[in-house]
């Protein structure tokens, strides 16, 4: 085993990043207090090839020095929008065909393992502020809610911590159905 270097690893610069083919889903910020956490899900993002991070009502915005300390020059290849309220963002993303899904713990919520879109359905995701989570006039707006399973005591996450699950969640269905509908060819060059 060798770990491979930056230049094994053929990493894109950001303009690269800029014109790359997106994943057509959004990251939506509601009231988020710590830029750490806004700068990590820039992260998570670039690395997901996100279409977006809209960023709602007091969600810290860049340039930030705390997210660019997090987000380690993500917040510059990432496209990223500012509402003032999330219900906009929402009214917004209806209007370009988007369902839209708040990260929250309510009835009826589809557990994140439950939770499929093809590859090409365009969706956002709202994580909420780190003590209230999203807002309840936000939720009435969204199609449904998903919920991250947990079994311990807490029942709560970081939001950048969420915001990973749940983006890598998404991403990693998205690749498995892209694998099933597109299967490797397979050839048999020997002589039986």
């Amino acid at each position: 085993m060798q770990k491979l270097s930056m230049e094994a690893l053929n990493r894109k610069s950001a303009e690269e990043c800029k014109r790359s083919e997106k994943t057509p889903v959004i990251a939506i910020l509601e009231n988020i207090r710590s830029a750490y956490n806004v700068g990590s899900v820039f992260r998570t993002a670039d690395a997901f090839l996100l279409e977006a991070v809209y960023l709602t009502g007091y969600t810290a915005k860049p340039p930030h020095k705390e997210i660019r300390k997090t987000a380690l020059g993500a917040e510059d290849s990432v496209v990223w929008t500012h509402f003032e309220r999330a219900t906009d963002a929402i009214e917004s993303l209806h209007e370009q065909g988007y369902l839209v899904y708040g990260i929250e713990q309510v009835s009826n919520s589809i557990s994140l393992e439950n939770f499929t879109s093809a590859p090409t359905d365009k969706i956002a995701v709202i994580f909420g502020n780190e003590v209230t989570g999203v807002e309840i006039d936000t939720l009435q707006q969204c199609d449904g809610c998903i919920e991250i399973p947990q079994l311990g005591m807490k029942h709560s996450l970081n939001v950048a911590t969420a915001a990973g699950v749940v983006l890598w969640e998404i991403i990693r269905n998205r690749m498995q159905q892209k694998q099933l509908e597109n299967p490797p060819i397979s050839l048999n060059l020997t002589n039986d």
